[in-house]
C-alpha cells in the first residue's frame, strides 16, 4: 500500500463515522418531535377540559398493537431454566436482565427492563401458586425466587412445557 492512498479502510470508517453521527441527530430530532407532541397532547386535554369535556379522552383513542416478546410459554421456560442454572435465589430484575441478555436485547434498556420484570414478576407469582418456584425475603426487602427442590427433573411439561 502506498503513502498517497493512507491507511486500508479509511474512507469506510469515515463514512461509518458520518453515518452513526446522522443516525444520532436523526434520533436527537425524532426524540425532541415525540416530546412536542405529547405537549400538544396534553395541551388539547386541557383545552377539552376547560370547554367542560367530560368524557374519557383515553378510550377514543385507536388501539395500540400488543408489542409479542414472548412466545406462549417461552417466558415460563426461560425462567425455569434459569432458576435451575442459578447457584442461588435471583430477583426479578435479575432474571429479566438475564433473559434479555440470552434475547440479546440490550440490558441497558430501562423501559425493557421494567417492562420484563413486570412480566417475570406475574409468570413467577404464578410458577409459586403452582408450587413449581418458592419466593423468599433478601436482605434488601425484594422476592428472592428459587426453583422448588426435591422434585424431579424428568417430570412431564405442564400446560406452559414446562417440566419440573
Amino acid at each position: 500500500m502506498s503513502e498517497e492512498t493512507g491507511k486500508p479502510y479509511d474512507h469506510t470508517i469515515s463514512g461509518l463515522i458520518r453515518k452513526r453521527a446522522d443516525m444520532f441527530h436523526e434520533a436527537e430530532r425524532i426524540r425532541d418531535r415525540l416530546a412536542e407532541i405529547k405537549n400538544d397532547l396534553l395541551a388539547l386535554d386541557r383545552t377539552l377540559c376547560v370547554l367542560g369535556h367530560k368524557g374519557d379522552l383515553d378510550a377514543a383513542m385507536p388501539r395500540q398493537k400488543r408489542e409479542v416478546i414472548f412466545g406462549q410459554g417461552e417466558l415460563a421456560r426461560s425462567l425455569i431454566r434459569e432458576l435451575r442454572d442459578a447457584d442461588g435465589p435471583m430477583t426479578s430484575r435479575e432474571l429479566a436482565q438475564a433473559i434479555i441478555a440470552l434475547r440479546g436485547d440490550d440490558v441497558r434498556d430501562r423501559r425493557m427492563i421494567s417492562e420484563i420484570t413486570r412480566r417475570v414478576s406475574k409468570a413467577l407469582r404464578v410458577h409459586r401458586d403452582a408450587g413449581r418456584v418458592r419466593s423468599s425475603v433478601d436482605k434488601f426487602g425484594n422476592l428472592a425466587w428459587s426453583r422448588r427442590t426435591g422434585r424431579s427433573d424428568a417430570a412431564e411439561p405442564d400446560q406452559n412445557g414446562v417440566a419440573d
